[in-house]
């Protein structure tokens, strides 16, 4: 006689999160664009306030000749995390949005559940470099993919939708 324990059981729980977001509107490509270059300038005014202070001391110092504030958002240590906070962190405390999601009224949504978790976020954020790769080409598949999922929504199972 076989036990089958009740936990041994594959089920899809997330099936009818789905079938509540069916007949959302979807946020429009050009919408996700705006939301998304607003975010970067959001990101880049952080950044140079936060590197002022250092520019200025180095600058008066003499260390350098030039007053520079460095911004390197996808090749350096310092980028990468002021985006995965921006992107990341904030979209999971946010609930979805950013400052250019909320301005646009769309919203990035879980697939897997009714919140957006933590652990998405931050995929969906580090995501973006796989969108970036052979110049931009994950980010245009939102123009056509199904639901206008872009690589990195299909990475972190998530969908953005216009919001009311």
């Amino acid at each position: 006689m076989q036990l089958i324990s009740r936990d041994s059981q594959f089920r899809a729980r997330h099936l009818d999160h789905l079938r509540s977001l069916e007949g959302r509107p979807l946020a429009s490509f050009r919408s996700r664009v705006v939301a998304f270059v607003v975010d970067l300038f959001v990101i880049l005014f952080f950044v140079i306030l936060i590197g002022l202070p250092t520019a200025y001391v180095d600058f008066k110092s003499g260390v350098t000749d030039k007053f520079v504030v460095p911004f390197d958002p996808f090749h350096s240590f310092k980028g990468v995390i002021a985006l995965l906070i921006y992107f990341g962190f904030l979209t999971y405390l946010w609930n979805g949005y950013t400052l250019g999601k909320k301005l646009l009224k769309i919203r990035v949504v879980s697939l897997k559940g009714n919140r957006l978790s933590l652990w998405q976020s931050l995929e969906r954020s580090l995501g973006y470099g796989a969108s970036a790769l052979e110049a931009g080409f994950g980010f245009l598949q939102a123009a056509w993919y199904d639901n206008r999922q872009a690589v990195h929504d299909r990475i972190a199972e998530t969908a953005v939708v216009k919001v009311k």
